[in-house]
């Protein structure tokens, strides 16, 4: 696995993933937290999982392509980068592709969240788990980041 080595800058926004994250966690869901940063460096617009009421869409990421759907111009979509704690699903890469987002930068792969849900014995998800490039191949993307692994594994272990 090669890793990806985020600026001070991208370091402070995957640490709010984490924290966002955590917040789902401790609110009964599932842990994963993603951020919508402009071009200019601006936060538009975060969130985190919702899916523990039933709907099983209300992803982060997701959250974030209808967000700027609704709130950001067309023309500064792919210059607006999300971040995010765990790489993208198959749903949200292709929410995040057809709003037209720009890059994504994420802490944890789905190659690894897989491996660490098999280690935990956990159900297997009921989507194929794809790698974002693998759904939207134009979308440039940048992770994992080491420093967050052992953090994330754990908030997916005790979820």
């Amino acid at each position: 696995m090669t890793w990806y080595e985020p600026t001070e800058t991208e370091r402070a926004h995957l640490r709010r993933c984490v924290d966002l994250a955590a917040e789902a966690l401790a609110d009964g869901d599932e842990p994963f937290g993603s951020v919508l940063v402009s071009a200019s460096g601006e936060v538009l617009f975060e969130d985190r999982n919702r899916v523990k009421d039933g709907d099983n869409t209300r992803h982060p990421e997701f959250e974030i392509a209808r967000w700027a759907a609704a709130n950001v111009p067309e023309s500064e979509r792919a210059d607006a980068t999300v971040f995010t704690s765990g790489e993208h699903c198959a749903m949200c890469s292709a929410a995040h592709a057809w709003v037209g987002l720009g890059r994504i930068v994420y802490a944890s792969s789905t190659e690894q969240l897989g491996g660490w849900l098999r280690e935990f014995g956990a159900d297997p998800a009921p989507i194929r788990p794809l790698a974002i490039n693998e759904v939207a191949p134009d979308v440039p993307v940048a992770g994992p980041v080491q420093e967050f692994a052992d953090e994330i594994k754990e908030l997916h272990r005790t979820r």
